[in-house]
Order: structure tokens, then sequence, then C-alpha cells
């Protein structure tokens, strides 16, 4: 081959394959052309969390959480009563018996009441009698005092405050859909990101064992270079057509896998095209040992599945409050107190205490193997939640540091990777002076170039595969995956 060849060879491979004088492989192989698009990181999780269908299901949750609530809330509306019962028979009435309340239910151990009789009839029950003073009717007020049993809770108290706990439930429920969601995201963003960078790194090979294959075949035309040299430079080009399209169908592959997660505001599925490109992030994540269990201790308070078995816990503990109170007697005190302090005429009168209703209620079950059997279950359900409880924090810790451990190992082969790319670039560009001299041939200028491909693109699997550790770091402590900002 001519000298000038030589030189025009030199120049094809260090202009595509390699980096300028002054400039660093990452500014050759992470430059952005100027007609694609740029997808970032964060870019692409606000897009995840504020349209995906997962996410949205998700911000149901609260709405549900406020509906178990509200339920809950329901045992404590006041509640309008109304008897009525009449007879009439051979033109006598027997009995006319009204009786019309309002009771209005406390949180508190007390239910106040309020109500109106008119009771009347020749046949009339002697207990319901009521004077014609009034035209037979009488008001009451008072009220219902539990002095045993539900005196310290109840199964309304306990229903609202079990609600109130599912509604923190949801909450770390819906913390766990979305940090799961945003970790899938992340795994199939950095796919993305690998596929594009390792199809650009198969376009240049190409672009060069094509004119590589151009001009030995040229050379071969005009006698400078033995036939085989054309066939073997034929070889090395359609092998690397060959990466190119398994490269650039991974690469459309990723990205409509990716499009999974971008949705529009009306809900509509959205998608990317070709032009749409990943960037890397700017940062290695460099985190001490002291911040390591900062992230550790964070995980024990705040991780959603500690959270949930925590909060389990909280209601396990108001249902045996509420089966130790089924362990006391029944023992209700009712008193009311009869047209006082207002007749049915809406006259004034000082109660005097004379005209009142009094009674007790009282029952208790003589064994008590019933209430004392449910007890006993739910604090066997509350030592079998402790247990699981303490196993799954132990999980979530070393699942962190087993997470940190990788993720530092990883940024140490990133940085031997990158300056293995730097050693094969100065390999590539001797051998590449050795050929200019005459020194060398095509069979080595290709193997060269073979471990140079091989090496850029080990290196941007490595920072595909760092990024993946980074976001499986943050899902393992129960935190989002938006960076150090998110602890």
């Amino acid at each position: 081959m001519k000298r000038s060849n030589r030189n025009w060879f030199f120049i094809i491979v260090v202009g595509v394959l390699t980096s300028a004088r002054g400039q660093t492989p990452s500014d050759t192989l992470f430059r952005i052309p100027d007609t694609a698009k740029v997808l970032t990181i964060e870019n692409f999780y606000v897009l995840v969390t504020r349209y995906h269908p997962v996410a949205r299901q998700a911000g149901l949750l609260s709405d549900v959480a406020k509906q178990e609530i509200r339920l809950a809330r329901g045992n404590f509306d006041p509640k309008a009563e109304i008897t009525y019962l009449t007879k009439n028979f051979s033109d006598k009435e027997y009995y006319s018996v009204f009786n019309g309340s309002i009771t209005f239910n406390a949180v508190f151990p007390v239910d106040p009441k309020i109500g109106m009789e008119k009771n009347l009839g020749e046949f009339l029950n002697p207990e319901r009698y009521i004077s014609n003073q009034f035209n037979y009717r009488q008001f009451y007020a008072g009220l219902s005092v539990p002095l045993g049993r539900g005196l310290i809770t109840d199964d309304r108290r306990a229903a609202l405050r079990q609600a109130e706990l599912f509604k923190s439930l949801t909450e770390a429920e819906q913390v766990k859909m979305i940090n799961k969601l945003m970790l899938d995201a992340a795994y199939d963003y950095w796919n993305w990101f690998y596929s594009y960078y390792n199809f650009r790194l198969m376009n240049r090979g190409v672009v060069v064992a094509q004119e590589i294959f151009r001009r030995t075949k040229l050379n071969v035309e005009l006698g400078e270079n033995a036939p085989i040299d054309s066939v073997q430079a034929k070889i090395t080009w359609q092998n690397r057509l060959i990466q190119q399209q398994e490269a650039l169908l991974s690469f459309k592959n990723a990205g409509v896998q990716l499009s999974t997660y971008l949705w529009d505001s009306v809900g509509q599925p959205a998608s990317i095209n070709l032009q749409w490109v990943p960037v890397p992030e700017k940062e290695m994540l460099i985190m001490t040992g002291t911040e390591l269990q900062e992230l550790a201790d964070l995980a024990r308070q705040n991780h959603p599945d500690l959270r949930k078995l925590s909060i389990t816990l909280m209601q396990l503990d108001v249902s045996r409050r509420l089966a130790a109170e089924y362990l006391k007697p029944r023992l209700d005190l009712n008193y009311y107190w009869l047209n006082q302090p207002f007749d049915p005429q809406w006259n004034w009168n000082v109660p005097n205490g004379e005209d009142y209703k009094f009674g007790l209620d009282f029952s208790m079950p003589l064994f008590l193997r019933k209430e004392r059997a449910r007890l006993a279950q739910v604090k066997l359900k509350i030592n079998a939640t402790q247990f699981e409880r303490g196993l799954a924090e132990r999980e979530v810790v070393n699942s962190i540091r087993a997470t940190y451990n990788s993720l530092m190992a990883t940024n140490t082969i990133i940085t031997n990777q990158q300056a293995m790319v730097e050693n094969y670039e100065r390999l590539l560009q001797a051998e590449l002076l050795n050929f200019e001299n005459g020194e060398s041939d095509l069979f080595k200028i290709n193997i060269q170039l073979e471990y140079l491909l091989q090496a850029q693109t080990k290196w941007a699997k490595l920072l595909a595969e760092y990024e993946k550790q980074k976001a499986l770091l943050y899902w393992a402590a129960g935190v989002r995956n938006l960076g150090r900002e998110g602890l």
C-alpha cells in the first residue's frame, strides 16, 4: 500500500474510533448528536410518577382510606328513632304509643339521648301511663354510661382507630407501589441507555470496516494488496453489520419497553422514537460509612414494608385492648330526666331530681372461654408479627449493605475499565503508527479495533449496571430513586 493510502487509513480510524487530542473517551462516546432529543433520567422519573397508571392507582389508595375513616365515623352519627303502635277494636282505642328520640353517639363512653313520648288509650300498659297534664306527652333527656365493658374502649372506637391506622397503612402501600415502579422504570431506562450507546459503537465499527473494505478492494484492483486481504476486510465488515443490526434491534426493543412507562395527561399511552436518546449521570455516588448507617437507620423507620408491619402491630394492639375489654362484665347505667328542664309546652322547670327513669343492665359469661380465647389469639398474632418484623428489618439492612458493596465494587471496576479503554486507544494508535511505517498489517489493526470496541461496550454496560445498582440501593432503603436529594 502506498504511503498516502496509509496516511489516509490512519486518519479514518483515528477520527472515527478514538478521541481527539485533549479529550477523554467519554467526550466522544457520550457526545450527543445535535439532531437528537435528550431524555434525562430525572425527566423520565417526573413523567412516570405523574402520569403512569400505577402511580395514579396508588393515588387512589388515599381516597380508599378516607372512605374507610368516613365509614367508621358513621358509627358516631346521631340516630333518630321513632316507634308508633296503635290498636283499635270495636270502636275502642285500646292504646296509642308513640316514642321519638335522637341519640348522640359520642366518641366518649357516654351516649346522650333526648326524646318525646305520647301514650294514651283505655287499655294502655300502666308502665307507659302519662297523665293528661300535657296532652299525654312527656319529654325526657338523659344518657347511657357503660361502667364495665366499653368504658375504656368499644367496637365503635376500635373501628375508628383501625380506620385511622388503615390510612397510614395505605400510605405505606402507596410508597411501596411507587418505589417498585421507579425501580422497574430505572432498570428499563438504563437498559435503553446501554443499548443506545452500544448501537453507536457498532455504527462506528461498521463505518470503519466498510471504509477499510472499500479501500482494500481498490488497492487489490491496483495490485497493491493481495486478494485475500479484501476477503478478510469483507468478513470483518459483514461481522460488524450483523453486530450493528443486533444492536439496532436491541435499541428499538428497549425503546418499546421504555414506552410502557410513558403516558400523557389524559391517560393515553405515549411513545418514544429513535430520535430520543439517554444521557449518563454526571456524578458517581460517593457514600461514607456514616451516610450508609444513616440510610440504614432511615430504612428502619420509613421502609414501606417495615412501616406496614409496624402499623399492623398497632392494629393488633387495638384488637388486643378490645378483646381485653370483653373480659369485663357488662354494666350499663341509664338515667333520664322527665320533663326537665323543659316540659312539652316548653316551660322551664328547675330540675328537682324526683322525676326520672333509672336502670342498670348487667351481664357476664360465667366461664369467659370465648373472650379468653379471642384475647389469646390476638396475642399470638402480635408475637408472630413481631418476629416477622424483626426478620424483615434484618433483611432490609442486609440488602442495603450488600447493594452498597456491589455499588462500590462496580465503581472501582468502572474506573479500571475506563483506564483500560484509554490504554486500548493508545495501543490502537501505536498499531496504526506501525502500520503507517509499514511495520503492521490489516489483521493486527482489526484485532486492536475489536479489543477497543469490546472495552468500550463493556464500559457502557458497566455504567448502566452501576446506575441500576444505585436505583436498587434506594429501593432497598425504601426511598424514592431521585438522587441523593431523595434521602
